[in-house]
């Protein structure tokens, strides 16, 4: 979501070696939806010009898949109720059962989930599901060209701007981007 808006065209466009392909989850198109937070957030979300690519990128999925992806949501569920407290250390939440389907997905599909959310990062090590931070795929996408430095630049500025750079990000500001923003890897 913190990519969205300024990567165009995002989504449904291979890049780089590997040929990766970017969607949104209707699960998580849902959960915008449904939350006044995220609306408030991400008020361009429904734009139409997004809500048609989100609609052309959307993930096709096998009624196997499906069935597949349930289970392995109520098993990721089932993980985090039986210890909530675990993702809590440092003021953070328990993965919600929406972000529980995204990470099924992953599972299911063998894809790499990308997110912020350090509960999600810390569930996922669990099931050795893979993840992404968001800088982690803003790096694919500079590796692989479909980005350059400016828009690097210009994303990291409007996030801290926004008030919306997390510490992740900070952090990989001079660890993972020394050529643009100066620093050493630690």
């Amino acid at each position: 979501m913190r990519l969205a808006k300024r990567v165009r065209p995002m989504l449904g466009v291979a890049f780089g070696a590997k040929a990766y392909v970017l969607a949104v989850l209707k699960d998580v198109e849902d959960e915008v939806h449904r939350s006044a937070t995220l609306r408030f957030k991400f008020p361009w979300f429904d734009e139409q010009v997004l809500a048609d690519e989100r609609l052309a990128a959307r993930m096709r999925l096998t009624a196997e898949e499906k069935a597949s992806i349930d289970v392995a949501a109520g098993v990721l569920r089932a993980s985090v109720l039986a210890d909530p407290l675990r993702f809590m250390e440092g003021g953070g939440s328990p993965p919600s059962p929406v972000d529980c389907r995204v990470l099924a997905h992953g599972y299911v599909r063998g894809c790499i989930v990308t997110t912020d959310d350090l509960s999600m990062h810390k569930l996922a090590d669990e099931f050795d599901i893979r993840v992404w931070h968001g800088y982690e795929l803003l790096k694919a996408l500079l590796n692989a060209k479909a980005v350059d430095t400016a828009l690097v630049k210009e994303i990291f500025d409007a996030l801290e701007t926004n008030g919306d750079l997390p510490a992740s990000w900070r952090a990989a500001r001079h660890f993972k981007f020394p050529k643009l923003f100066g620093g050493t890897k630690k």
